[in-house]
């Protein structure tokens, strides 16, 4: 009989005790519950085309802002840079010679204006006949349209000149741009290409996020949208260990102006009536205990402290 009592209050107290564990939960039920996620992912492609001759690059690497990673073939363009600068010589060749002509054209005009103004002595003391005098004005308007059409060419070169160094300053960039530069400091969540692949512009490389802040998408019903707002602190909640969470303050990030049903993979039709609303919380992660994908959950610290 006193095995039977005993047995009793030990049952009673097992319930009462789950009873007061029951309440004390209820006072401190989150407000929303979710999963972490990358504050800010980046996707990583190539500027050029090409083979990927170099790329080390692996999942979970932690990579610093500008750091060369990856290399695309210059091949191509290192010979197009080359025909280019042999272009580029010919040309300058062709303004060299240019000048020369100039030269010698200037020389010839000086002549023929000596001559001219010979003829015109003569002609005043009727030594020389019109005619002289005409062809040595012709001669000297001759030699000055000669020399303005050579430096038309000079020009022409000189633009020409102008736009080969142009296009080498493009291959120089393009060649820049084949160097693959990681944008931020982050760890990498997922790679797509192998070395030895053709990359291309937009094709993804690899995807990189800096890991030091995360986000919480969670979810709220419509109840709870006039306690919340933009900018609001609250208080983020994760599995510390089987019995214990973890604490770490958050800021709410973004608030979804639609409502969706609650997220899960089968509905019945009476959980489809229910409406939440998705909000993202901005947490810092510096120690980087929290993990993308982890289960999570926050409490509106003015609830909280009611």
């Amino acid at each position: 009989m006193k095995m039977i009592k005993r047995i009793s209050l030990f049952v009673l107290a097992v319930i009462f005790a789950a009873f007061l564990s029951s309440c004390s939960n209820q006072g401190t039920l989150s407000d929303g519950y979710g999963n972490f996620d990358a504050h800010a992912e980046v996707i990583v492609s190539s500027q050029t085309m090409g083979e990927l001759l170099q790329f080390n690059v692996e999942e979970g690497s932690t990579l610093k802002a500008g750091q060369v990673v990856g290399l695309v073939d210059t091949t191509q363009l290192h010979l197009k840079k080359i025909v280019l600068r042999n272009k580029m010589k010919t040309v300058a060749s062709n303004r060299d010679n240019i000048n020369a002509t100039i030269a010698v054209q200037q020389q010839q005009l000086k002549i023929s204006e000596i001559n001219q103004r010979r003829i015109q002595n003569l002609y005043r003391s009727k030594a020389a006949t019109q005619k002289q005098l005409d062809d040595i004005n012709g001669m000297v308007e001759l030699n000055k349209k000669q020399i303005s059409a050579t430096q038309t060419r000079k020009k022409n070169i000189y633009t020409e000149l102008q736009s080969i160094k142009a296009q080498i300053a493009q291959v120089d960039e393009s060649i820049r741009q084949s160097l693959v530069t990681n944008p931020v400091d982050g760890t990498v969540l997922v790679k797509y290409a192998e070395k030895g692949e053709l990359a291309a512009p937009g094709k993804p490389l690899y995807k990189i996020a800096n890991l030091k802040t995360l986000e919480l998408k969670a979810y709220i019903s419509g109840s709870q949208l006039s306690h919340i707002k933009i900018g609001q602190k609250v208080k983020v909640y994760y599995d510390k260990n089987k019995k214990a969470d973890s604490e770490v303050n958050g800021t709410i990030l973004w608030i979804s102006a639609q409502a969706e049903f609650t997220p899960k993979t089968i509905q019945t039709k009476q959980e489809r009536v229910d409406l939440v609303y998705a909000v993202k919380v901005k947490v810092p992660n510096a120690g980087g205990a929290i993990k993308i994908g982890m289960p999570g959950e926050f409490r509106i610290i003015s609830q909280q402290s009611k």
